[in-house]
């Protein structure tokens, strides 16, 4: 993945470890390469403090590890971590959308729509980076209108975790994706909160398998750790 200009960049942490984020998921970043803060630094030509603080930030989440004397280090990614954190996206974000399909206004369904027209079009454009950036407004757009902020931002957190980069690469997923969203619409238009909910649920935990399965041919994970 080649690297953005950071250089004008306000949030520059967050953006340096989306960019790590995504490296590691698309094998540039293999389990046990370490990442050297200087040398990342000077390629996105910043100062080593935002490298520094998005490293921390990894380790916490458990993407990374720190050595003494030896740096940060790439932990090995599994079949287990991708199926668990789409688990529990897809309980999290199947409660947000039934009580978004409770509480939903026509002019937020309207903004909805519009997100997913969008994003229908970014993907026929093959045009990856409006693609995530959508797709993460789409999901949004509902966990706002849930009107649930703490729920929200614990998903917030765990999305985190998955690498929403690959997706739009990912053979077949884009159909399916887009077939999953003209679900939730129409759940969500019709203010019903269990289909809602089932549509959400099944949304997010049907990008395990093939995420995985992406993952393995690109051997981010082996085929030994598969769930």
């Amino acid at each position: 993945m080649s690297a953005p200009d950071f250089a004008v960049r306000p949030q520059l942490s967050d953006d340096v470890a989306r960019l790590i984020r995504a490296r590691v998921f698309d094998g540039t970043y293999a389990a046990g390469t370490y990442i050297r803060l200087d040398q990342l630094a000077a390629e996105l030509g910043i100062s080593v403090t935002p490298v520094r603080e998005a490293l921390f930030a990894l380790r916490a989440e458990g993407l990374i590890d720190q050595q003494p004397r030896r740096g940060f280090v790439v932990l090995p990614v599994t079949g287990r971590d991708v199926t668990d954190v789409a688990n529990v996206q897809a309980h999290v974000g199947g409660e947000l959308a039934a009580r978004a399909a409770i509480n939903i206004s026509d002019e937020q369904l309207r903004e909805l729509k519009q997100i997913q027209a969008e994003l229908e079009e970014a993907y026929a454009g093959d045009d990856n980076e409006r693609t995530v950036r959508l797709n993460h407004e789409f999901h949004r757009a509902i966990n706002v209108a849930a009107d649930s902020p703490k729920l929200a931002q614990l998903m917030s957190q765990i999305t985190r975790y998955a690498p929403e980069s690959v997706f739009p690469t990912i053979r077949g997923w884009p159909e399916q994706s887009m077939r999953d969203h003209r679900r939730i619409l129409s759940a969500l238009k019709k203010h019903d909160d269990r289909l809602a909910r089932a549509a959400m649920s099944d949304h997010l935990a049907a990008g395990a398998v093939p995420l995985i399965d992406h993952l393995v041919a690109r051997g981010v994970v082996g085929d030994s750790d598969r769930p």
